[in-house]
């Protein structure tokens, strides 16, 4: 196993699929034989509620072992680690209290790279191949914590009329980190929510085509019954329904993400 890589899932569009693309990428990995641990960097809970169920992840965010708790007591996160039912697939969860990070961070020392600090020990250790952090659809200091504490960033961007909408402030914030985090590099767009029939989709690929020094993924994720058939089971779609086109398409797009190393 070689030196941790840390890879954030970032956009700050709701509903670009980023929690979800995370989990099953994630979960990819874990089929390419590596080992991954997911940090869940959202209030929403979603990428917790892509490995556990509901009573289960509520009572992860009411304890005192999810990341609010740690980022607030600038903890070690070793010991916030949950196996899940996936071998070689770690979480550590989130809670609806992450709504109020900002305030928590605001007068800290360092405030930018706390997450960083948390991460260091885990990360050193080199257990794990792959960090992955999904983070909530914002621009602000939470999501600048999560983007210094990266190597890079992934940037899901949804296939309909307004998925590029706001895109333009996404890569100037990147740019603004990168001053405090110069090592931060993109790791491209995966383009997501697919209806290949529809011109958005061709007006989509052409438009982030043009964007200079930006990778685009050669796979992109299609619109899927499957998928949300998986999150209503709290499942990856690949372990839910493995002959799935969804499953098929996040196989491949975890296996350009490990070609990146």
């Amino acid at each position: 196993m070689g030196k941790t890589k840390v890879i954030c899932f970032t956009n700050n569009k709701g509903g670009s699929g980023k929690s979800t693309t995370c989990s099953n990428v994630g979960y990819g990995l874990t089929m390419l034989g590596k080992k991954v641990l997911m940090v869940d960097g959202d209030m929403q809970l979603n990428l917790s509620l892509s490995l556990f169920d509901e009573e289960q992840v509520l009572g992860f965010a009411q304890s005192d072992k999810n990341l609010y708790e740690a980022i607030k007591r600038q903890d070690d996160l070793t010991d916030y680690i949950i196996h899940s039912a996936y071998e070689g697939l770690d979480l550590i969860p989130s809670s609806t209290l992450m709504s109020s990070i900002e305030y928590e961070l605001f007068t800290k020392w360092q405030r930018e790279y706390i997450l960083k600090r948390c991460l260091e020990n885990i990360k050193n250790s080199e257990e794990y191949d792959y960090i992955l952090i999904d983070a909530p659809p914002t621009l602000g200091g939470w999501v600048m914590n999560i983007l210094c504490a990266s190597d890079s960033v992934i940037v899901p961007v949804e296939s309909t009329p307004w998925g590029l909408f706001g895109l333009g402030n996404m890569f100037e914030f990147l740019e603004e980190v990168k001053q405090i985090a110069p090592n931060l590099s993109i790791g491209g767009i995966v383009i997501t929510k697919v209806d290949t029939r529809k011109n958005y989709f061709k007006q989509t690929v052409e438009t982030l085509r043009q964007l200079e020094d930006v990778n685009v993924y050669d796979t992109f994720i299609r619109v899927d019954s499957s998928i949300e058939w998986s999150q209503d089971n709290n499942m990856p779609v690949m372990a839910y329904k493995k002959s799935s086109r969804s499953a098929s398409e996040y196989m491949e797009l975890a296996k350009e993400i490990a070609q990146q190393e």
